[in-house]
Protein backbone atom coordinates (compact mmCIF):
# COMPACT_ATOMS: atom_id res chain seq x y z
CA UNK A 1 0.00 0.00 0.00
CA UNK A 2 3.05 2.10 0.83
CA UNK A 3 3.64 1.64 -2.69
CA UNK A 4 0.28 2.91 -4.16
CA UNK A 5 0.56 5.67 -2.01
CA UNK A 6 3.73 6.90 -3.38
CA UNK A 7 2.64 6.23 -6.76
CA UNK A 8 -0.65 7.71 -6.15
CA UNK A 9 1.20 11.82 -6.49
CA UNK A 10 1.69 10.92 -10.04
CA UNK A 11 -2.16 11.37 -11.04
CA UNK A 12 -1.78 15.04 -8.90
CA UNK A 13 -1.35 16.89 -12.12
CA UNK A 14 -4.09 15.68 -13.98
CA UNK A 15 -6.39 15.39 -11.36
CA UNK A 16 -9.10 17.44 -13.49
CA UNK A 17 -8.30 14.69 -16.71
CA UNK A 18 -8.84 11.89 -13.99
CA UNK A 19 -12.44 13.48 -12.89
CA UNK A 20 -13.43 14.22 -15.92
CA UNK A 21 -12.91 10.71 -16.89
CA UNK A 22 -14.87 8.92 -13.88
CA UNK A 23 -17.54 11.46 -15.19
CA UNK A 24 -17.56 9.93 -18.47
CA UNK A 25 -17.35 6.36 -17.68
CA UNK A 26 -20.23 6.83 -14.86
CA UNK A 27 -22.42 8.40 -18.19
CA UNK A 28 -21.57 5.97 -20.30
CA UNK A 29 -22.98 3.01 -18.08
CA UNK A 30 -26.50 5.15 -17.17
CA UNK A 31 -26.96 5.51 -20.98
CA UNK A 32 -26.03 1.95 -21.30
CA UNK A 33 -28.10 0.45 -18.45
CA UNK A 34 -31.19 2.93 -19.65
CA UNK A 35 -31.28 0.83 -22.71
CA UNK A 36 -32.88 -2.53 -21.12
CA UNK A 37 -35.70 -0.12 -19.30
CA UNK A 38 -37.09 1.11 -22.90
CA UNK A 39 -36.43 -2.74 -24.36
CA UNK A 40 -38.56 -4.16 -21.02
CA UNK A 41 -41.04 -1.17 -21.21
CA UNK A 42 -41.31 -1.75 -24.93
CA UNK A 43 -42.28 -5.50 -24.48
CA UNK A 44 -44.62 -5.15 -21.47
CA UNK A 45 -46.56 -1.84 -24.11
CA UNK A 46 -46.46 -4.03 -27.27
CA UNK A 47 -47.10 -7.89 -25.39
CA UNK A 48 -50.86 -7.97 -26.75
CA UNK A 49 -51.05 -5.61 -29.25
CA UNK A 50 -47.91 -4.16 -31.48
CA UNK A 51 -47.85 -0.11 -31.27
CA UNK A 52 -45.63 0.34 -34.21
CA UNK A 53 -45.35 3.46 -33.81
CA UNK A 54 -44.39 2.93 -29.80
CA UNK A 55 -41.60 0.61 -31.27
CA UNK A 56 -40.45 3.30 -33.53
CA UNK A 57 -40.49 5.63 -30.78
CA UNK A 58 -38.46 2.82 -28.49
CA UNK A 59 -36.26 2.30 -31.37
CA UNK A 60 -35.22 5.99 -31.63
CA UNK A 61 -34.61 5.86 -27.55
CA UNK A 62 -32.33 2.97 -27.76
CA UNK A 63 -30.30 4.12 -30.70
CA UNK A 64 -30.19 7.83 -28.99
CA UNK A 65 -28.79 6.17 -25.74
CA UNK A 66 -26.16 3.98 -27.70
CA UNK A 67 -24.92 6.80 -29.54
CA UNK A 68 -24.75 9.06 -26.02
CA UNK A 69 -22.85 5.77 -24.34
CA UNK A 70 -20.64 5.44 -27.09
CA UNK A 71 -19.62 9.18 -27.47
CA UNK A 72 -18.92 8.57 -23.53
CA UNK A 73 -17.12 5.50 -23.92
CA UNK A 74 -15.21 7.33 -26.59
CA UNK A 75 -13.96 10.24 -24.39
CA UNK A 76 -13.59 8.05 -20.99
CA UNK A 77 -10.89 5.51 -22.99
CA UNK A 78 -9.11 8.90 -24.99
CA UNK A 79 -9.40 10.81 -21.57
CA UNK A 80 -7.99 7.88 -19.21
CA UNK A 81 -5.60 6.22 -21.71
CA UNK A 82 -3.84 10.00 -22.53
CA UNK A 83 -3.62 10.31 -18.80
CA UNK A 84 -1.71 6.72 -18.06
CA UNK A 85 0.44 7.99 -20.59
CA UNK A 86 1.50 11.26 -19.76
CA UNK A 87 2.12 9.29 -15.76
CA UNK A 88 3.84 6.85 -17.81
CA UNK A 89 5.85 9.93 -19.07
CA UNK A 90 6.80 11.60 -15.60
CA UNK A 91 7.52 8.62 -13.86
CA UNK A 92 9.78 7.29 -16.59
CA UNK A 93 11.50 10.92 -16.32
CA UNK A 94 11.89 10.65 -12.35
CA UNK A 95 13.39 6.97 -12.82
CA UNK A 96 16.24 8.53 -15.10
CA UNK A 97 16.97 11.39 -13.38
CA UNK A 98 17.16 9.07 -10.15
CA UNK A 99 19.43 6.79 -11.79
CA UNK A 100 21.41 9.68 -13.30
CA UNK A 101 22.14 11.08 -9.97
CA UNK A 102 23.19 8.03 -8.66
CA UNK A 103 27.23 7.42 -8.01
CA UNK A 104 29.46 4.80 -9.22
CA UNK A 105 29.23 2.91 -6.46
CA UNK A 106 25.59 2.20 -7.41
CA UNK A 107 25.91 0.49 -10.54
CA UNK A 108 28.43 -1.46 -9.22
CA UNK A 109 25.57 -3.19 -7.03
CA UNK A 110 23.11 -2.75 -9.70
CA UNK A 111 23.31 -4.57 -13.28
CA UNK A 112 22.57 -2.50 -16.19
CA UNK A 113 20.33 -5.47 -18.20
CA UNK A 114 18.49 -4.82 -14.55
CA UNK A 115 18.03 -1.92 -14.14
CA UNK A 116 16.98 -1.39 -18.19
CA UNK A 117 14.20 -4.21 -17.48
CA UNK A 118 12.54 -2.34 -14.78
CA UNK A 119 12.57 1.10 -16.32
CA UNK A 120 11.26 -0.60 -19.57
CA UNK A 121 8.92 -3.42 -18.96
CA UNK A 122 8.13 -3.10 -14.88
CA UNK A 123 7.09 0.14 -16.52
CA UNK A 124 4.37 -1.06 -18.99
CA UNK A 125 3.28 -3.07 -16.27
CA UNK A 126 2.90 -0.46 -13.61
CA UNK A 127 1.45 2.24 -16.46
CA UNK A 128 -1.59 -0.37 -17.25
CA UNK A 129 -2.41 0.47 -13.08
CA UNK A 130 -2.80 4.31 -13.94
CA UNK A 131 -5.11 4.03 -16.73
CA UNK A 132 -6.61 0.45 -17.95
CA UNK A 133 -7.27 -0.76 -14.23
CA UNK A 134 -8.96 2.33 -13.23
CA UNK A 135 -11.36 2.33 -16.14
CA UNK A 136 -12.00 -1.13 -15.93
CA UNK A 137 -12.32 -1.40 -12.18
CA UNK A 138 -14.12 1.53 -12.35
CA UNK A 139 -17.15 0.44 -15.10
CA UNK A 140 -17.21 -2.67 -13.12
CA UNK A 141 -17.94 -0.72 -9.75
CA UNK A 142 -20.37 1.03 -11.29
CA UNK A 143 -22.68 -1.40 -13.63
CA UNK A 144 -22.47 -3.23 -10.24
CA UNK A 145 -23.56 -0.70 -7.60
CA UNK A 146 -26.58 0.63 -10.28
CA UNK A 147 -27.83 -2.89 -11.90
CA UNK A 148 -27.79 -4.39 -8.01
CA UNK A 149 -30.45 -2.35 -7.02
CA UNK A 150 -32.55 -2.38 -10.11
CA UNK A 151 -32.70 -6.10 -9.93
CA UNK A 152 -33.91 -6.04 -6.31
CA UNK A 153 -36.71 -3.71 -7.62
CA UNK A 154 -37.60 -5.66 -10.71
CA UNK A 155 -37.96 -9.38 -8.18
CA UNK A 156 -36.08 -9.71 -5.13
CA UNK A 157 -35.98 -13.63 -5.05
CA UNK A 158 -34.44 -13.96 -8.76
CA UNK A 159 -31.76 -11.24 -7.35
CA UNK A 160 -31.09 -13.73 -4.52
CA UNK A 161 -30.36 -16.74 -6.45
CA UNK A 162 -27.89 -14.25 -8.67
CA UNK A 163 -26.12 -13.27 -5.90
CA UNK A 164 -25.20 -17.00 -4.80
CA UNK A 165 -23.32 -17.63 -7.68
CA UNK A 166 -21.61 -14.03 -6.67
CA UNK A 167 -18.73 -15.26 -3.92
CA UNK A 168 -17.81 -18.21 -5.80
CA UNK A 169 -16.76 -15.81 -8.51
CA UNK A 170 -15.22 -13.55 -5.71
CA UNK A 171 -13.49 -16.57 -4.15
CA UNK A 172 -12.13 -17.23 -7.95
CA UNK A 173 -10.70 -14.08 -8.45
CA UNK A 174 -8.94 -13.32 -5.15
CA UNK A 175 -7.31 -16.97 -5.30
CA UNK A 176 -5.99 -16.61 -9.18
CA UNK A 177 -5.04 -13.10 -8.34
CA UNK A 178 -2.89 -13.92 -5.65
CA UNK A 179 -1.21 -16.65 -7.94
CA UNK A 180 -0.71 -14.33 -10.74
CA UNK A 181 1.02 -11.67 -8.52
CA UNK A 182 3.35 -14.07 -7.05
CA UNK A 183 4.32 -15.70 -10.59
CA UNK A 184 4.50 -12.31 -12.31
CA UNK A 185 6.69 -10.93 -10.09
CA UNK A 186 9.26 -13.88 -10.71
CA UNK A 187 8.99 -13.63 -14.36
CA UNK A 188 10.27 -9.71 -14.35
CA UNK A 189 12.83 -10.66 -11.86
CA UNK A 190 14.21 -13.46 -14.78
CA UNK A 191 13.75 -11.34 -17.34
CA UNK A 192 16.07 -9.06 -15.97
CA UNK A 193 18.39 -11.45 -15.54
CA UNK A 194 18.21 -12.22 -19.31
CA UNK A 195 18.17 -8.56 -20.22
CA UNK A 196 21.41 -8.42 -18.04
CA UNK A 197 22.77 -11.51 -20.04
CA UNK A 198 22.57 -10.36 -23.61
CA UNK A 199 23.46 -6.65 -22.22
CA UNK A 200 26.70 -8.33 -20.89
CA UNK A 201 26.72 -10.54 -24.79
CA UNK A 202 26.29 -7.27 -26.82
CA UNK A 203 28.87 -5.11 -24.81
CA UNK A 204 31.46 -7.81 -24.87
CA UNK A 205 31.54 -8.99 -28.25
CA UNK A 206 34.75 -8.76 -28.67
CA UNK A 207 35.75 -10.96 -25.59
CA UNK A 208 32.95 -13.36 -26.67
CA UNK A 209 34.91 -13.64 -30.34
CA UNK A 210 38.30 -13.44 -29.48
CA UNK A 211 37.60 -16.44 -27.31
CA UNK A 212 35.59 -18.19 -29.55
CA UNK A 213 32.47 -18.69 -27.26
CA UNK A 214 29.47 -17.72 -29.44
CA UNK A 215 28.10 -21.28 -29.29
CA UNK A 216 28.45 -21.66 -25.25
CA UNK A 217 26.23 -17.97 -25.03
CA UNK A 218 23.85 -18.94 -27.83
CA UNK A 219 23.59 -21.44 -25.75
CA UNK A 220 23.53 -20.29 -22.30
CA UNK A 221 20.81 -17.49 -23.55
CA UNK A 222 18.87 -20.32 -24.97
CA UNK A 223 18.83 -21.86 -22.10
CA UNK A 224 17.51 -18.73 -20.12
CA UNK A 225 14.79 -17.53 -22.75
CA UNK A 226 13.39 -21.46 -22.84
CA UNK A 227 12.93 -20.81 -18.87
CA UNK A 228 11.65 -17.20 -19.44
CA UNK A 229 9.26 -18.87 -21.94
CA UNK A 230 8.27 -21.78 -19.61
CA UNK A 231 7.48 -19.25 -17.01
CA UNK A 232 4.76 -17.14 -18.73
CA UNK A 233 3.58 -20.66 -20.25
CA UNK A 234 2.95 -21.18 -16.43
CA UNK A 235 1.14 -17.89 -15.72
CA UNK A 236 -0.79 -18.04 -18.95
CA UNK A 237 -2.13 -21.22 -17.63
CA UNK A 238 -3.35 -19.36 -14.49
CA UNK A 239 -5.02 -16.94 -16.74
CA UNK A 240 -6.71 -19.29 -19.22
CA UNK A 241 -8.05 -21.10 -16.50
CA UNK A 242 -9.67 -17.92 -14.49
CA UNK A 243 -11.89 -16.45 -17.32
CA UNK A 244 -13.27 -20.22 -18.45
CA UNK A 245 -14.21 -20.54 -14.79
CA UNK A 246 -15.42 -17.41 -14.13
CA UNK A 247 -17.89 -17.50 -17.31
CA UNK A 248 -18.58 -20.78 -15.87
CA UNK A 249 -20.02 -19.30 -12.83
CA UNK A 250 -21.36 -16.79 -14.49
CA UNK A 251 -23.79 -19.35 -16.88
CA UNK A 252 -24.90 -21.36 -13.58
CA UNK A 253 -26.70 -17.85 -12.25
CA UNK A 254 -28.14 -18.23 -15.73
CA UNK A 255 -29.49 -21.37 -15.77
CA UNK A 256 -30.84 -20.99 -11.89
CA UNK A 257 -32.60 -17.34 -13.74
CA UNK A 258 -34.31 -19.14 -16.08
CA UNK A 259 -35.38 -22.33 -13.97
CA UNK A 260 -36.68 -19.90 -11.80
CA UNK A 261 -38.13 -16.73 -13.61
CA UNK A 262 -39.74 -18.67 -16.86
CA UNK A 263 -42.31 -20.24 -14.03
CA UNK A 264 -42.75 -16.93 -12.68
CA UNK A 265 -43.10 -15.22 -15.94
CA UNK A 266 -45.64 -17.85 -16.56
CA UNK A 267 -48.09 -17.66 -13.49
CA UNK A 268 -47.70 -13.69 -13.66
CA UNK A 269 -45.80 -13.14 -10.63
CA UNK A 270 -42.96 -10.78 -12.99
CA UNK A 271 -44.17 -9.50 -16.69
CA UNK A 272 -42.69 -10.81 -19.63
CA UNK A 273 -41.05 -7.35 -20.00
CA UNK A 274 -39.65 -7.27 -16.55
CA UNK A 275 -38.15 -11.07 -16.74
CA UNK A 276 -36.50 -9.59 -19.96
CA UNK A 277 -34.97 -6.51 -18.60
CA UNK A 278 -33.63 -8.78 -15.81
CA UNK A 279 -31.82 -10.92 -17.89
CA UNK A 280 -30.45 -7.90 -20.23
CA UNK A 281 -29.20 -7.04 -17.09
CA UNK A 282 -27.79 -9.97 -16.19
CA UNK A 283 -26.33 -9.73 -19.56
CA UNK A 284 -24.50 -6.80 -18.65
CA UNK A 285 -22.66 -8.15 -15.65
CA UNK A 286 -20.87 -11.02 -17.06
CA UNK A 287 -18.70 -8.00 -18.97
CA UNK A 288 -18.18 -6.65 -15.20
CA UNK A 289 -17.38 -9.91 -13.56
CA UNK A 290 -15.21 -11.33 -16.46
CA UNK A 291 -13.34 -7.37 -16.32
CA UNK A 292 -12.72 -8.15 -13.15
CA UNK A 293 -10.72 -10.47 -13.63
CA UNK A 294 -8.34 -8.85 -15.92
CA UNK A 295 -8.52 -5.95 -13.29
CA UNK A 296 -7.44 -7.98 -10.94
CA UNK A 297 -4.62 -9.64 -13.25
CA UNK A 298 -3.74 -6.14 -14.32
CA UNK A 299 -3.55 -4.80 -10.81
CA UNK A 300 -1.38 -7.64 -9.54
CA UNK A 301 1.57 -7.83 -12.35
CA UNK A 302 1.24 -3.69 -11.66
CA UNK A 303 1.65 -4.04 -8.33
CA UNK A 304 4.73 -6.69 -8.61
CA UNK A 305 6.43 -4.38 -10.61
CA UNK A 306 5.96 -1.28 -9.20
CA UNK A 307 7.38 -2.67 -6.39
CA UNK A 308 10.43 -3.63 -8.14
CA UNK A 309 10.77 0.44 -9.41
CA UNK A 310 10.09 1.36 -6.32
CA UNK A 311 12.89 -0.25 -4.23
CA UNK A 312 15.57 1.40 -7.34
CA UNK A 313 13.53 4.58 -6.51
CA UNK A 314 13.83 4.35 -2.87
CA UNK A 315 18.13 4.25 -3.22
CA UNK A 316 18.67 7.75 -2.20
CA UNK A 317 21.76 9.20 -3.86
CA UNK A 318 25.03 9.19 -1.21
CA UNK A 319 26.45 12.02 -3.21
CA UNK A 320 24.51 15.22 -3.49
CA UNK A 321 24.35 18.55 -2.31
CA UNK A 322 24.26 19.14 0.82
CA UNK A 323 21.30 21.13 2.70
CA UNK A 324 20.94 24.70 2.12
CA UNK A 325 23.75 24.73 -0.08
CA UNK A 326 24.64 28.30 -1.73
CA UNK A 327 27.29 28.72 -5.02
CA UNK A 328 30.26 30.19 -4.26
CA UNK A 329 32.36 32.68 -5.98
CA UNK A 330 34.07 31.21 -9.03
CA UNK A 331 36.73 28.48 -9.11
CA UNK A 332 39.57 29.49 -9.28
CA UNK A 333 41.45 26.09 -9.09
CA UNK A 334 43.37 26.13 -5.43
CA UNK A 335 43.03 22.65 -3.75
CA UNK A 336 43.84 21.23 -0.73
CA UNK A 337 43.88 17.86 0.29
CA UNK A 338 43.98 17.95 4.50
CA UNK A 339 44.35 15.06 6.93
CA UNK A 340 42.71 12.91 4.39
CA UNK A 341 42.13 9.28 5.23
CA UNK A 342 39.45 7.74 2.77
CA UNK A 343 37.92 4.06 2.85
CA UNK A 344 35.29 2.87 0.28
CA UNK A 345 33.40 1.19 3.28
CA UNK A 346 33.37 1.82 6.81
CA UNK A 347 34.54 -1.61 7.57
CA UNK A 348 36.88 -1.56 4.82
CA UNK A 349 40.62 -0.87 5.54
CA UNK A 350 41.33 2.93 4.20
CA UNK A 351 42.62 3.38 0.42
CA UNK A 352 44.02 6.57 1.38
CA UNK A 353 45.51 7.34 4.85
CA UNK A 354 46.71 10.94 6.04
CA UNK A 355 47.24 12.60 2.92
CA UNK A 356 48.19 16.17 3.29
CA UNK A 357 48.67 18.05 -0.24
CA UNK A 358 48.48 21.33 -1.05
CA UNK A 359 48.55 22.91 -4.97
CA UNK A 360 48.36 26.54 -5.62
CA UNK A 361 46.03 27.37 -8.32
CA UNK A 362 47.90 26.99 -11.95
CA UNK A 363 49.96 24.56 -10.78
CA UNK A 364 50.71 21.19 -12.42
CA UNK A 365 50.75 18.50 -10.28
CA UNK A 366 51.51 14.76 -11.02
CA UNK A 367 50.60 11.36 -9.08
CA UNK A 368 52.90 8.01 -9.94
CA UNK A 369 53.18 5.01 -8.29
CA UNK A 370 52.35 1.01 -8.21
CA UNK A 371 49.04 0.20 -9.33
CA UNK A 372 46.54 0.22 -6.47
CA UNK A 373 48.73 2.71 -4.51
CA UNK A 374 45.20 5.09 -4.85
CA UNK A 375 46.22 7.71 -7.35
CA UNK A 376 42.87 7.22 -8.99
CA UNK A 377 41.06 7.35 -5.89
CA UNK A 378 42.46 10.50 -4.42
CA UNK A 379 41.86 12.66 -7.65
CA UNK A 380 38.01 11.21 -8.50
CA UNK A 381 37.02 12.27 -4.57
CA UNK A 382 37.78 15.92 -6.12
CA UNK A 383 34.89 16.10 -8.46
CA UNK A 384 32.96 13.97 -5.73
CA UNK A 385 32.69 10.73 -7.88
CA UNK A 386 33.39 9.34 -4.49
CA UNK A 387 33.01 11.13 -1.37
CA UNK A 388 35.92 12.22 1.11
CA UNK A 389 35.00 13.07 4.79
CA UNK A 390 34.09 16.54 5.58
CA UNK A 391 36.64 18.85 5.50
CA UNK A 392 39.75 16.85 4.18
CA UNK A 393 39.11 18.22 0.26
CA UNK A 394 38.97 22.14 -0.17
CA UNK A 395 39.25 23.56 -3.35
CA UNK A 396 39.91 27.97 -2.90
CA UNK A 397 39.67 27.44 0.97
CA UNK A 398 35.84 26.00 0.83
CA UNK A 399 35.01 22.11 1.18
CA UNK A 400 34.19 20.36 -1.96
CA UNK A 401 30.71 19.80 -0.06
CA UNK A 402 30.02 22.99 0.17
CA UNK A 403 29.90 23.40 -3.48
CA UNK A 404 26.76 22.99 -5.71
CA UNK A 405 27.67 19.77 -7.36
CA UNK A 406 26.90 21.14 -10.67
CA UNK A 407 29.08 24.41 -10.21
CA UNK A 408 32.30 21.96 -8.68
CA UNK A 409 32.16 19.69 -11.73
CA UNK A 410 31.60 22.73 -14.16
CA UNK A 411 35.06 23.91 -13.38
CA UNK A 412 36.46 20.41 -13.55
CA UNK A 413 37.33 18.76 -17.36
CA UNK A 414 38.27 15.26 -15.89
CA UNK A 415 39.93 12.20 -18.36
CA UNK A 416 38.89 9.03 -16.79
CA UNK A 417 40.99 5.79 -17.24
CA UNK A 418 38.22 4.24 -18.97
CA UNK A 419 37.53 6.13 -21.71
CA UNK A 420 33.33 6.41 -23.17
CA UNK A 421 32.31 7.56 -26.01
CA UNK A 422 28.41 7.91 -26.97
CA UNK A 423 26.69 6.78 -29.98
CA UNK A 424 27.13 10.00 -31.95
CA UNK A 425 29.50 11.82 -33.98
CA UNK A 426 32.65 12.97 -33.50
CA UNK A 427 32.70 16.22 -33.25
CA UNK A 428 29.30 15.92 -31.09
CA UNK A 429 31.39 13.71 -28.21
CA UNK A 430 33.70 15.90 -28.37
CA UNK A 431 31.41 18.82 -27.58
CA UNK A 432 29.79 16.96 -24.49
CA UNK A 433 28.57 18.79 -21.88
CA UNK A 434 29.33 22.41 -23.97
CA UNK A 435 26.57 24.27 -24.51
CA UNK A 436 26.46 25.59 -28.20
CA UNK A 437 30.13 24.89 -28.73
CA UNK A 438 31.47 26.18 -32.41
CA UNK A 439 32.98 24.08 -34.97
CA UNK A 440 36.31 26.16 -34.99
CA UNK A 441 36.42 25.56 -30.94
CA UNK A 442 35.82 21.55 -31.28
CA UNK A 443 38.58 22.19 -34.26
CA UNK A 444 40.59 23.46 -32.00
CA UNK A 445 40.60 20.97 -28.92
CA UNK A 446 41.08 18.14 -31.67
CA UNK A 447 44.27 19.76 -32.49
CA UNK A 448 45.30 20.42 -29.05
CA UNK A 449 44.57 16.80 -28.50
CA UNK A 450 46.38 14.94 -31.32
CA UNK A 451 43.50 14.19 -33.01
CA UNK A 452 43.29 16.17 -36.11
CA UNK A 453 45.55 13.95 -38.20
CA UNK A 454 43.64 10.71 -37.46
CA UNK A 455 40.10 12.54 -38.75
CA UNK A 456 41.22 13.50 -41.96
CA UNK A 457 41.11 9.73 -42.68
CA UNK A 458 37.73 9.69 -41.67
CA UNK A 459 35.12 9.23 -43.92
CA UNK A 460 32.98 12.22 -42.98
CA UNK A 461 35.56 13.75 -40.79
CA UNK A 462 34.14 15.15 -37.52
CA UNK A 463 30.63 14.06 -38.53
CA UNK A 464 31.86 10.59 -38.26
CA UNK A 465 29.55 8.22 -36.07
CA UNK A 466 31.89 6.73 -33.61
CA UNK A 467 29.65 3.51 -32.98
CA UNK A 468 28.47 2.28 -29.26
CA UNK A 469 31.33 2.89 -26.88
CA UNK A 470 33.37 4.53 -29.24
CA UNK A 471 33.85 0.81 -30.95
CA UNK A 472 35.22 2.13 -34.34
CA UNK A 473 38.09 3.87 -32.69
CA UNK A 474 41.65 2.96 -31.38
CA UNK A 475 42.11 2.89 -27.76
CA UNK A 476 44.58 5.83 -27.97
CA UNK A 477 42.22 7.83 -30.44
CA UNK A 478 39.11 7.28 -27.67
CA UNK A 479 41.63 8.43 -25.12
CA UNK A 480 42.44 11.72 -27.31
CA UNK A 481 38.84 12.36 -27.93
CA UNK A 482 38.46 12.33 -24.23
CA UNK A 483 41.28 14.90 -23.58
CA UNK A 484 39.76 17.17 -26.46
CA UNK A 485 36.22 16.83 -24.54
CA UNK A 486 37.40 17.72 -21.51
CA UNK A 487 39.53 21.25 -22.70
CA UNK A 488 36.66 22.15 -24.75
CA UNK A 489 35.45 22.92 -21.29
CA UNK A 490 37.96 25.64 -20.41
CA UNK A 491 37.66 24.12 -17.12
CA UNK A 492 40.03 25.76 -14.14
CA UNK A 493 40.99 22.29 -12.95
CA UNK A 494 42.12 19.48 -15.50
CA UNK A 495 42.30 16.28 -14.14
CA UNK A 496 44.07 13.83 -16.55
CA UNK A 497 43.90 9.69 -15.15
CA UNK A 498 46.29 7.96 -17.27
CA UNK A 499 44.86 9.68 -20.06
CA UNK A 500 47.65 9.16 -22.64
CA UNK A 501 48.39 5.26 -21.80
CA UNK A 502 47.04 3.96 -25.49
CA UNK A 503 49.56 6.34 -27.20
CA UNK A 504 52.53 5.63 -28.53
CA UNK A 505 55.38 7.92 -27.05
CA UNK A 506 55.89 10.13 -30.00
CA UNK A 507 52.15 10.97 -30.20
CA UNK A 508 52.60 11.68 -26.12
CA UNK A 509 55.51 13.85 -26.90
CA UNK A 510 53.42 16.01 -29.22
CA UNK A 511 49.85 16.20 -27.04
CA UNK A 512 51.76 17.17 -24.41
CA UNK A 513 53.90 19.91 -25.65
CA UNK A 514 50.33 21.24 -26.98
CA UNK A 515 48.83 20.73 -24.00
CA UNK A 516 51.02 22.57 -21.71
CA UNK A 517 49.86 25.91 -23.71
CA UNK A 518 46.44 24.35 -22.25
CA UNK A 519 47.57 24.02 -18.70
CA UNK A 520 49.03 26.86 -18.08
CA UNK A 521 47.10 29.26 -15.77
CA UNK A 522 45.23 25.74 -14.75
CA UNK A 523 45.07 23.50 -11.92
CA UNK A 524 46.49 20.33 -13.49
CA UNK A 525 46.45 17.20 -11.85
CA UNK A 526 48.17 14.19 -14.05
CA UNK A 527 47.55 10.23 -13.20
CA UNK A 528 50.32 8.04 -15.15
CA UNK A 529 52.24 4.83 -15.08
CA UNK A 530 55.02 6.43 -17.43
CA UNK A 531 57.90 8.97 -15.99
CA UNK A 532 57.95 10.04 -19.51
CA UNK A 533 53.68 11.75 -19.03
CA UNK A 534 54.87 13.53 -15.42
CA UNK A 535 58.46 15.29 -15.87
CA UNK A 536 57.77 18.62 -16.85
CA UNK A 537 55.26 18.98 -14.02
CA UNK A 538 55.63 21.66 -11.40
CA UNK A 539 55.48 19.12 -8.27
CA UNK A 540 55.62 15.13 -8.57
CA UNK A 541 53.88 13.07 -5.60
CA UNK A 542 55.04 9.36 -5.60
CA UNK A 543 51.72 7.48 -3.64
CA UNK A 544 52.78 3.86 -2.05
CA UNK A 545 49.92 1.76 -0.35
CA UNK A 546 47.93 4.99 0.29
CA UNK A 547 50.24 7.16 1.34
CA UNK A 548 52.21 10.44 -0.16
CA UNK A 549 55.94 8.78 0.13
CA UNK A 550 57.72 11.37 -1.67
CA UNK A 551 57.37 14.60 -3.42
CA UNK A 552 59.43 17.26 -5.33
CA UNK A 553 60.45 17.73 -9.08
CA UNK A 554 61.45 15.33 -11.39
CA UNK A 555 65.19 16.70 -10.59
CA UNK A 556 64.52 16.52 -6.88
CA UNK A 557 63.09 12.93 -7.03
CA UNK A 558 65.90 11.68 -9.26
CA UNK A 559 68.43 13.37 -6.58
CA UNK A 560 66.57 11.70 -4.26
CA UNK A 561 67.31 7.80 -5.45
CA UNK A 562 64.24 6.61 -3.90
CA UNK A 563 61.04 5.04 -5.17
CA UNK A 564 60.72 7.83 -7.84
CA UNK A 565 63.95 6.70 -8.82
CA UNK A 566 63.79 2.99 -8.59
CA UNK A 567 60.37 3.79 -11.03
CA UNK A 568 62.72 5.71 -13.25
CA UNK A 569 65.29 3.51 -13.20
CA UNK A 570 62.86 0.51 -14.50
CA UNK A 571 61.33 2.32 -17.19
CA UNK A 572 64.79 2.96 -18.79
CA UNK A 573 65.76 -0.54 -18.57
CA UNK A 574 62.02 -1.48 -20.69
CA UNK A 575 62.56 1.24 -22.84
CA UNK A 576 66.49 -0.49 -23.65
CA UNK A 577 65.24 -3.68 -23.75
CA UNK A 578 62.45 -3.16 -26.03
CA UNK A 579 65.11 -1.42 -28.26
CA UNK A 580 66.97 -4.27 -28.82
Amino acid sequence: MDDLRKFGRYFLPYKASLTIGIICILASVVFNLYIPLIVGQAVDANWTQVSWSRLTISAAEILGASVVSGVFLYLQRRILIGMSRRVEYDLLQDVYAHLIDQPQSFYHEHRIGDLMARATNDLAAVRQLAGPMIMYSLQTLFIVVIILPLLFTINVRLTMLLLITMPLVSLTVKFFGQQVHVRFEKIQDFFAQITARAQENFTGVRVVRAYAQEGPEIAAFNELNRQYAEKNLALVKIDALMRPLMTFLIGMGFVLIIWAGVPMAIRGEITVGEFTVFNMYLLRLIWPLIALGYVVNLYQRGTASLKRMTAILAVQPTITDAPNVRPQPPIEGAIQFRDLTFAYHLTDQPVLRDINLTIPAGQSVAFVGRTGSGKSTLINLIPRVSDAPADTILVDGVSVRDYPLAQLRSSIGYVPQETFLFSDTLAENIAFGVEKAERSEVEWAAEVAGLTEDIKGFPDGFDTLVGERGITLSGGQKQRTAIARAILRQPKILILDDALSSVDTYTEEKILGQLRGVMRGRTSLIVSHRISTVRDADLICVLDEGQIVEQGTHVELLARGGEYAALYERQLLEEELAAT
